[in-house]
């Protein structure tokens, strides 16, 4: 995966700006609304000078027509795992029109994407089904569909140290352009106000650093 990301960021032409997306409403499948992800991504979008696109606005049809103009993209909302097969993994965003508002890891590899950075801030987003080439799910789609560097959790997410451990990332990120060395630092700064690991640990960093 190294060797492709790699590839990736070496090709141009990448995106421009940022496409920042926070707690769609209506949920689909009756998932409960997440406030603190507004309020998330309206802090990132900023701190990135742009706007954040949150409740009705948030829509699939919406998200998925400017996905591939981005060159910085971060979804705070649900995560849905798939475990079974890893492609119907999905993203929750807003339905509208005949779709359910799911965007599924099988809908991101069909994708032409050409961000240098996608951040899933939501539950279990790095997790699908395990085979021998790896994990099948959310972040293996967006790096096939030529996204070079994805920010994914582990387990499940909390509300509260989340947008502040998220905020440190980009703050640190937008002094120095180490993806990696600005996620760890954004955990450290975390760790001193919710100091157990599973407030903090969750997120981890897939593809490029730089």
């Amino acid at each position: 995966m190294l060797g492709l990301t790699h590839q990736i960021k070496q090709r141009s032409p990448q995106g421009q700006g940022a496409l920042v997306v926070g707690n769609p409403v209506p949920m689909p499948k009756h998932l409960p609304s997440l406030p603190r992800t507004e309020e998330e991504a309206t802090e990132i979008a900023t701190l990135l000078k742009t706007q954040a696109i949150t409740g009705k606005a948030a829509t699939k049809a919406a998200i998925v027509q400017q996905l591939p103009g981005a060159r910085i993209i971060h979804l705070a909302t649900h995560g849905i795992l798939d475990d079974v097969q890893g492609l119907g993994s999905a993203i929750a965003l807003a339905p509208s029109g005949k779709d359910n508002g799911l965007l599924t890891a099988e809908e991101i590899l069909s994708m032409k994407l050409n961000a240098d950075l996608v951040v899933l801030s939501a539950c279990n987003t790095g997790n699908g089904r395990i085979t021998g080439d790896g994990v099948i799910g959310l972040s293996r789609s967006f790096i096939s569909a030529g996204v070079s560097s994805v920010i994914v959790s582990l387990w499940s997410v909390q509300d509260n140290p989340t947008p502040l451990l998220m905020a440190n990332f980009y703050r640190q990120m937008l002094q120095k352009p180490d993806k990696a060395q600005a996620l760890r630092q954004a955990m450290l700064t975390t760790m001193k106000q919710y100091p157990s690991p599973e407030y903090w640990a969750a997120f981890t960093l897939m593809g490029e650093a730089q």
